[in-house]
């Protein structure tokens, strides 16, 4: 009888069945990024467990099926000169889906197959932190022999957003509380040809409420010198002596530095050595152990760029 009974809100010995949608994705924007390619962006979904999953459709016909961790995808083999429309609906782990989003059109630009030139590097890359969570971007036109279709915004080697080439300003949401991040912008043409980076720009979000300020190192500068690179930065104010710092190249623990008993007062140097072929690119971050044992925030990312011997 009890089981019965349970069986009005439940099934003996499991979990109510979850037949809630998610939310439509908003802000669903789709950019050119080529003659035959499109980028599809959009904002987190919400649902009352979790979003697993992302499915894309153009004209009701789904095209991708992405996890829940993505926000963005680029749809390739497109036509030139064609007009398409994209539309994104959220799923969760019970299959639920969302309504349909806004839909997003867009038309693809005609071909270039002899444009074999990037766009220059945009200039004057500035930004500003808005709240905890967002950040607002903003930078100088680049040139091109025939057109800027794009700009990609790369959060450290990743491409997190692209606008329309006619734009100079974008809006980066999603960001943690209290946490340094550093941009860059390319340019890209309708052929896919990308520029160099942009200068890079360092944010940092607001602290969670509660949270004290920011334990990353600051000040990063990374210089190449044939066989070395060479590294300055200001450790962060703990309160007490910071005698451990841990190396990340590329994204991957490198190496830990360690000072003995006094480390070093003011700007801290460490320099290593490189063996890798000139021109080989670097991503170079840092974080401090804290008197605490624990370890602190990231500082800012600085790409460097092996020397030749």
């Amino acid at each position: 009888m009890a089981c019965a009974a349970a069986l009005l809100l439940t099934a003996c010995g499991g979990e109510s069945k979850d037949t809630e949608n998610p939310s439509p994705p908003g802000g669903v924007t789709a950019q050119a990024g080529s003659a035959t390619s499109v980028h599809v962006m959009w904002e987190q979904a919400n649902d009352n467990k979790a979003v697993t999953g992302y499915e894309v459709f153009e004209q009701g016909t789904k095209v991708k099926t992405l996890p829940g961790t993505k926000h963005m995808v680029d749809i390739d083999r497109l036509s030139p000169t064609t007009a398409y429309t994209f539309t994104v609906r959220a799923r969760d782990a019970a299959g639920n889906l969302s309504e349909p989003s806004a839909a997003a059109p867009v038309t693809t630009p005609a071909p270039t197959p002899e444009d074999h030139k990037a766009p220059s590097r945009p200039v004057k890359l500035r930004g500003r932190a808005e709240g905890s969570r967002a950040a607002t971007l903003s930078w100088g036109r680049a040139a091109d022999e025939v057109g800027v279709t794009s700009y990609d915004i790369y959060q450290e080697d990743s491409r997190i957003h692209s606008v329309s080439g006619t734009e100079r300003t974008a809006r980066v949401t999603g960001l943690r509380p209290g946490t340094v991040y550093t941009f860059t912008v390319r340019a890209r043409d309708a052929a896919e040809n990308s520029s160099p980076d942009s200068a890079a720009v360092d944010l940092t979000t607001a602290s969670a409420p509660g949270k004290g300020p920011s334990t990353a190192p600051t000040d990063l500068n990374a210089t190449a010198r044939k066989g070395n690179v060479d590294l300055a930065w200001t450790p962060p104010a703990t309160g007490g002596p910071v005698k451990e710092h841990q190396l990340f190249l590329n994204g991957k623990l490198a190496t830990t530095i360690v000072w003995g008993a006094e480390p070093p007062a003011g700007t801290a140097t460490y320099t290593f050595m490189v063996t890798d072929k000139p021109g080989t690119r670097y991503s170079v971050k840092l974080r401090a152990r804290l008197p605490d044992g624990k370890w602190g925030d990231f500082s800012a990312q600085r790409t460097v760029v092996v020397a030749g011997r």
